[in-house]
């Protein structure tokens, strides 16, 4: 839902998406403090060990920030944590780093090209992945493919009503469609631009001036009357069959491209990327702009089908590396048993309200306190899942 640089299919780096919560086992060094203003992304020193490399992360600006660190190309995304909080409280992070040269920058507001852009060295040896953890990054792998797979074919479905003007159909489709992107978000983030061509809503596309394009572009096209009554001042009109066909072309397009990216030679995945990027589906739900607050599908109201299709794919994602977590000893076991009847709660209150089979009720008819419920478990799942990497890297946690 949000802006991503331009990126490789393949890097120097073990990729890692963001962790609250828990600290990487550095040896002897100290975490790398970065200390965040609206105008500066300074880091505490500009080089560290290769593996599990622990960032405090502490945002004195006036605007939610993003940490990133590129690849030597400066393009690719290696890692990164998003929504930092302002105010000054220390966030921990942590990356799983391969050596080679960096790059780190901040994003305040999330959006934007970044500022303080600087070099980042990581030496020492190749991170090397056993023969058990490679059975659970080829687990997940293979079901990013499947679900990158069913998103190319029933996009076709979905475009083909689309163009062929048959607004209920389409409109049908639009929920069930997304389902697949839903379930593997973090991985297609990792492509820089298409996420914002395929994801993007109508105000990010406005602040990052980019053309608004993908699902909610035709999402707003399929229920115009209620885009209408949200953008008033904006002189919203319906497409024409040229308009909807030139985008949903492209959307078929971007979407292929997303297919081939993922089956490509060069695609892979880390356990970090699994580990922290089952959080980060949970993270799509909470945000200000997501699922939980109804505003990922404005005009349809359709963000229950999105929320429980996040949901399922960070629970695959757990899955995968389940049984790693598990060997951890008595707190593996425990987080475990913990998450099993998290995700277990969290899917039986999601039912309540409908099933991918028989539709989800509109979300405008979710009250408050409904939502307020939703909330809750949501959090009683995200907090242990916070933990996911700290326990199947192995990384030692600080003392605060």
């Amino acid at each position: 839902m949000k802006t991503r640089i331009t990126a490789a299919a393949a890097g120097t780096a073990i990729l890692a998406l963001g962790l609250s919560g828990c600290v990487a086992n550095t040896g002897d060094s100290e975490a790398i403090k970065v200390s965040i203003t609206d105008d500066t992304c300074q880091l505490s020193t500009d080089t560290a060990v290769s593996g599990n490399v622990e960032f405090t992360l502490v945002n004195n600006g006036s605007q939610v920030n993003e940490f990133e660190i590129l690849a030597e190309d400066q393009l690719q995304i290696v890692a990164e944590k998003e929504n930092l909080p302002t105010g000054g409280a220390e966030t921990k992070y942590v990356a799983q780093l391969q050596p080679g040269t960096y790059y780190t920058l901040c994003k305040p507001g999330l959006v934007g090209a970044g500022v303080g852009k600087a070099q980042f060295t990581v030496t020492g040896d190749e991170v090397e992945v056993d023969a058990t953890e490679q059975a659970a990054i080829d687990s997940y792998t293979a079901y990013v493919k499947s679900q990158a797979g069913q998103l190319l074919t029933a996009t076709e479905t979905f475009v083909e009503a689309y163009k062929a003007g048959d607004t209920e159909k389409a409109k049908e489709l639009f929920p069930l469609t997304r389902q697949y992107y839903e379930r593997i978000e973090p991985t297609a983030e990792q492509f820089g631009d298409l996420d914002p061509k395929i994801d993007y809503r109508l105000p990010g596309a406005e602040e990052e001036r980019l053309e608004f394009t993908g699902f909610h572009r035709i999402e707003q096209d399929l229920w115009l009357d209620e885009a209408q009554k949200n953008y008033p001042d904006k002189n919203l009109t319906a497409l024409d069959a040229d308009g909807r066909a030139k985008l949903g072309d492209q959307l078929q397009a971007d979407i292929q491209q997303l297919y081939d990216l993922v089956y490509s030679d060069g695609f892979s995945l880390s356990l970090a990327d699994i580990t922290n990027g089952a959080i980060g589906l949970l993270d799509e739900v909470a945000a200000p702009d997501g699922k939980l607050p109804g505003e990922e599908d404005e005009f349809s109201h359709t963000d229950l089908y999105d929320f429980y299709a996040n949901v399922e794919g960070a629970e695959q994602a757990y899955k995968s590396v389940r049984s790693l977590a598990e060997a951890k000893g008595d707190e593996g076991k425990q987080l475990v048993k913990t998450l099993d009847d998290q995700f277990a709660s969290m899917k039986a209150a999601l039912e309540k309200y409908g099933n991918f089979t028989d539709g989800f009720v509109d979300y405008s008819t979710v009250t408050q306190e409904e939502r307020n419920t939703l909330g809750a478990e949501l959090n009683a799942l995200s907090e242990p899942l916070s933990t996911l990497t700290h326990t199947v890297l192995g990384v030692e946690q600080s003392e605060e």
